[in-house]
This record gives C-alpha cells, sequence and structure tokens, in this order.
C-alpha cells in the first residue's frame, strides 16, 4: 500500500506540478553620492516597475562597499555604480556598467534581456 501511495504522489507531482522558471534580477549596485545614481533614479526607477522588462526582472539594490546581496554571485568584481547586474537564479549573466542617459537605457536593457533570456517585449 505504501509503495502505491508513492507512486500516485509522484504521478500527481508530475501531472500537477508547476515547470521550473528561471528567476531573473536586475541589481543595481550603487553607493552614496553617485550622481549617476541619482540620475537613474530620478530617470527611470519610477516607472521601471511597471514595464515588461521591469516585471520580467525585478530590481533590487546593492551599495558597492557590501558586495552582493545574499543569494547572488557576481561574475566579477565590481568596479563602477551604478552597475546593471542581470541574474538568473542570483548567478550573473550579463551587466551595463554605467548609466547612459534614459534615451540609451531602454533600448540597451531591452536588448541584452532579449540576448540573454526569453524575454519578448510587446509588439506595437
Amino acid at each position: 500500500m505504501r509503495i502505491i501511495l508513492s507512486v500516485l504522489a509522484a504521478l500527481a507531482l508530475v501531472l500537477f506540478g508547476k515547470p521550473a522558471m528561471a528567476e531573473f534580477r536586475l541589481i543595481m549596485v550603487e553607493q552614496p553620492g553617485c550622481a549617476y545614481c541619482a540620475a537613474w533614479d530620478d530617470q527611470i526607477a519610477p516607472a521601471y516597475p511597471n514595464t515588461e522588462e521591469g516585471k520580467f526582472a525585478p530590481l533590487m539594490r546593492a551599495d558597492l562597499h557590501m558586495g552582493p546581496p545574499e543569494g547572488i554571485a557576481y561574475a566579477r568584481r565590481v568596479n563602477f555604480t551604478p552597475t546593471f547586474i542581470l541574474v538568473d537564479d542570483g548567478v550573473e549573466i550579463a551587466r551595463i556598467e554605467g548609466y547612459p542617459g534614459e534615451n540609451f537605457f531602454w533600448p540597451m536593457f531591452s536588448q541584452l534581456l532579449q540576448q540573454e533570456t526569453d524575454f519578448e517585449p510587446a509588439t506595437q
């Protein structure tokens, strides 16, 4: 009887379990006094969580001097702020160093997401 219950439980997991999904995040590495970080906060941050990109890769912030947040691994040392690190399940897969301004940030970030993930922007 115990074997039958184990088989049924395994079958239910296979049939009704959800497939594993990657968890993408955008880590913004910043430091106090960073003028480019402040510009990003003024120009991009208010809209970010409401965008397709922001919903696909929610923002986390990290202080340059504190190292990566718990559960996050950078591929290499961060030397500049802001640095935007795209992570997949906590592991860096791409980055943008510096803030190029709002006219360039969105296309750069969208292209990065399309190249490195399964992100597909809505067609207009």
